[in-house]
């Protein structure tokens, strides 16, 4: 079983690389949460593999989430509005690790960041 972690990153906010690369780390954090601890250790024997996506508006980020949400292991990062962006945006959303099978059903149609 190949499993990977799958972050979706809203680009319409203009967050600069930093930013960017915070609220993906909050996001791969806040997900292991909810997915179970063998799945987190072979995942983690298998070298920890995540994929970053992209969307190109809030709208669509959120939309993905909510239908994705139903069916894996997922968290939605909203800023608090301290640094670059306004808060309550929503910079990503995380799923898994999760069988990298499972998340073509969902994530197939997006590009890389």
């Amino acid at each position: 079983m190949e499993l990977a972690q799958y972050i979706v990153m809203n680009t319409s906010l203009g967050m600069d690389k930093g930013k960017l690369c915070a609220q993906c780390a909050h996001a791969v954090i806040s997900v292991l949460d909810k997915v179970d601890e063998e799945t987190i250790n072979e995942w983690k024997n298998e070298g920890m593999k995540k994929i970053v996506l992209k969307v190109t508006s809030t709208q669509e980020l959120v939309e993905l989430f909510e239908k994705v949400k139903k069916k894996l292991p997922c968290v939605l990062i909203t800023d608090a509005g301290k640094t670059q962006i306004k808060a309550g945006s929503k910079t990503c959303f995380a799923c898994g690790p999760i069988e990298e099978s499972e998340g073509e059903k969902y994530f197939s149609h997006l590009k890389l960041l």
